[in-house]
């Protein structure tokens, strides 16, 4: 089943097109990670499926609900977490944490306190004093604590240092583990790669490539390092799938596609120092599209 269901999604301000044709599925129970660059119409998507915005053209249904049209039903069992999220300067933590608990229902109190020990928030403390990290952490808790069916969490890592930012990977991953469903939005690529089994990849309002995050793992370069070696590329001939990106003072550099045996194969020919060939990761793939489709 389907958390989240968007087909030929269109979105346009005037003469700006923000979303074209956008089409994926978001799995129960899946960490989606839904991966672009600043203006590439992450945001917009999400906006449309909470029902922020109204989509131009194409469908948009989560939980088999109307993003639009049943938009408060659908808001009653999310959590959307803004890139942007405004806080009460006037209240302190305690108290917007209250406060957002009090207008759900009540419930989700205990959890706000574990989130904050958690997180190592000062809740006693006014909003308005605290830095960036603090703020964001803030804003996360109250995201999580009422344990939403769907998180929707947009460039949530933003001011988090390492440590917080793991603690939030775990938060996460124990909410799938429970059959809960999160739509990470970021422009970070080995964030994505490290929390999200399946992944979209976003540009110029389209969606360039979609699938499990092993999947297109295995499509990405790999880089390749060959030290001291004394033949030039010109001079002998490379596999096919292997691109000499340049040499500098016996050492050759490239990237290889594909399976990685014939690579292993050619280079067991020749005479080397050293050999270093890097894991392929989504950030090669993600800059392999962007080459070959220009900005």
């Amino acid at each position: 089943m389907n958390v989240v269901e968007i087909h030929n999604l269109a979105k346009s301000y005037q003469d700006v097109v923000a979303l074209r044709d956008v089409s994926l599925t978001v799995p129960t129970g899946s960490r989606f990670g839904f991966l672009g660059p600043n203006g590439a119409g992450k945001s917009t998507t999400l906006r449309i499926l909470i029902g922020l915005l109204r989509a131009s053209g194409g469908s948009a249904r989560v939980f088999g609900l109307d993003a639009w049209g049943e938009s408060t039903a659908i808001r009653k069992r999310l959590a959307y977490l803004s890139g942007d999220a405004r806080l009460y300067g006037g209240m302190t933590g305690h108290g917007l944490l209250r406060f957002v608990d009090r207008a759900r229902g009540g419930g989700g109190w205990a959890e706000a306190l574990r989130l904050c020990e958690r997180f190592e928030l000062a809740a006693e403390r006014k909003i308005r004093s605290y830095s960036k990290g603090m703020r964001q952490k803030l804003a996360i808790i109250q995201a999580l604590m009422h344990k939403p069916e769907l998180l929707i969490l947009d460039e949530p890592t933003s001011g988090l240092d390492p440590l917080m930012q793991q603690a939030l990977y775990d938060e996460l991953r124990d909410a799938t583990a429970e059959g809960r469903t999160v739509l990470f939005s970021s422009h970070t690529l080995s964030e994505v790669e490290q929390l999200c089994d399946q992944v979209a990849i976003v540009r110029s309002g389209r969606i360039v490539e979609a699938g499990t995050t092993e999947s297109l793992r295995k499509r990405a370069l790999r880089r390749v390092v060959l030290k001291h070696c004394n033949q030039l590329p010109e001079s002998f001939s490379t596999p096919e799938g292997l691109t000499v990106h340049g040499t500098k003072n016996g050492t050759v550099t490239g990237t290889w596609s594909g399976p990685v045996d014939p690579l292993i194969a050619w280079l067991s020919t020749l005479q080397l120092d050293d050999v270093s060939i890097s894991q392929p990761s989504l950030e090669d793939l993600f800059a392999t599209y962007y080459r070959e489709q220009g900005d």
